[in-house]
């Protein structure tokens, strides 16, 4: 035994306490309600952002960070989701969905903000520690540090396949769309690799706030006194809040002379507002009325032209809504919970109906960038036979010599040309109006008669109008 004395041991290294980052923590819970709950980020953020700011965790740029965070993750979570996989040793699907949450936004913090690099990793280290555990958050730091490696057009070089190999599956992994998508855009788009480049990259912009000023209760002046307010592209109705904000602290929105809308909606409106007619322009439909945003735009322009809006929503909690965004309009209207398929109201009652009908939302990814990794190819085949109901009833539902505006957040072409050819064949006596010359001003409308609008071309969701006339 030897009788040198022993060394003394190396002190370990002190346990730090994992730093609690309200900003990040309340991106997690977002991500998380979305991926177990179906939930929509833009229906769970801004209460839980309103709630930070009442307690005084947050300020302005905490929430800015937090909805940056939660917006960027969702928008490029395909392209986060190729990069990790190179980074870890085994599927995807065998990693747990919260460790890829906080894999996916610590992805986002490295590759598609300026967040630097040490900050990045550690601040998601952190979180993991405190939602996930020690353990679990060395995975995430030993992930993260090889994510950190390159930039993203380093990662996209990697990860996404040759476009001369394979084009629409490079567009995919690049901007972040299902290939399925990509492949039904492109299609509706039509045209060559410059164009679905465009439209992929607007769908992962972030879009602005479009107001509506209700006619008779609220001006586009008084909406353009907001900070950073600009007029409308096309709209005479639409002011942009071209930084953001908060909507509901709007006086003109808080008591619902105006609302949010996107430019696209209030121009599908306006355009059955103004189709000419043969005869009285006394009634008018809203046959899919929820969530009330273009049933209060038709009922403001009807009260200004002595007309009545029905508005009719299947589902009662849906028709509240509308009830609520009807509310002080300047003329009678009526609020029915009603299914369109099987109407209350008899055939031929209506000079005048939109049918807004239930989607994909294909053509909003710019507002529900979760829809696109949510959406099957086969949710198709259960919208077709509603959206045909749908449309049936509306040309049943209005006279002779009245017009239907068939409408779609979608640009697929199986929910807006193919509905409209079959529904003509099933009505004979019916006429395409041109939608076109009901849109003045906007531009690139294509070679009609209805009309697609595009988020890189007029700055509006995909929005699709057909007009159809009963001649007989």
């Amino acid at each position: 035994m030897s009788d040198q004395p022993r060394r003394p041991r190396k002190p370990g290294k002190p346990y730090r306490r994992p730093q609690k980052d309200p900003v990040r923590l309340l991106a997690f819970e977002v991500l998380r309600a979305v991926d177990e709950r179906d939930a929509y980020a833009n229906l769970v953020l801004p209460p839980l952002l309103r709630k930070a700011r009442e307690g005084g965790d947050f300020d302005t740029r905490d929430a800015a960070l937090a909805t940056e965070l939660v917006y960027g993750t969702l928008r490029r979570q395909g392209t986060y989701d190729a990069v990790v996989a190179a980074c870890v040793d085994r599927p995807l699907r065998e990693v747990d969905p919260p460790v890829l949450d906080v894999l996916s936004l610590g992805a986002h913090q490295l590759l598609g903000t300026r967040i630097p690099t040490h900050a990045a990793v550690s601040a998601s280290v952190d979180l993991a520690r405190v939602v996930l555990g020690d353990g679990r958050a060395k995975f995430v730091n030993a992930v993260l540090r090889k994510v950190a490696q390159h930039d993203l057009d380093g990662w996209l070089e990697r990860v996404a396949p040759p476009y001369d190999e394979d084009p629409e599956d490079h567009l995919a992994v690049v901007h972040s769309h299902p290939r399925w998508v990509v492949s039904a855009l492109w299609d509706s788009l039509g045209g060559g690799r410059a164009g679905i480049e465009e439209l992929l990259k607007a769908d992962n912009e972030r879009p602005e706030v479009t107001l509506v000023a209700r006619p008779g209760r609220a001006t586009t002046g008084e909406l353009l006194e907001e900070e950073a307010a600009l007029p409308g592209r096309w709209s005479p109705y639409a002011v942009r809040l071209s930084e953001g904000g908060e909507p509901g602290a709007i006086p003109a929105v808080a008591d619902g002379r105006a609302g949010v809308q996107d430019e696209g909606s209030q121009l599908v409106a306006l355009a059955l507002a103004n189709a000419p007619l043969d005869g009285p322009d006394r009634t008018w439909l809203d046959g899919c009325a929820g969530p009330g945003g273009k049933a209060a735009l038709l009922a403001a322009l009807a009260a200004e032209r002595g007309a009545v809006l029905l508005a009719s929503e299947k589902q009662p909690h849906r028709a509240g809504l509308v009830a609520k965004a009807l509310a002080g309009n300047p003329g009678p209207y009526q609020v029915v919970a009603a299914d369109g398929t099987r109407p209350p109201w008899r055939p031929g009652t209506f000079d005048r109906a939109l049918v807004d009908v239930p989607c994909t939302g294909l053509g909003a990814l710019r507002r529900r960038p979760e829809a696109r990794w949510r959406r099957r190819p086969d949710d198709l085949e259960g919208f077709a036979p509603l959206q045909r109901g749908l449309l049936r009833t509306a040309l049943e539902s209005v006279r002779v010599g009245g017009v239907v505006g068939y409408a779609t957040c979608s640009p697929h072409l199986a929910e807006t040309r193919a509905v409209v050819a079959d529904l003509l064949k099933q009505f004979p006596d019916t006429e395409l109006l041109d939608a076109r010359p009901l849109l003045p001003g906007v531009e690139e409308l294509g070679e009609g008669p209805d009309v697609q609008l595009w988020p890189h071309v007029h700055g509006t969701d995909a929005m699709y109008l057909a007009l159809i006339r009963r001649t007989g």
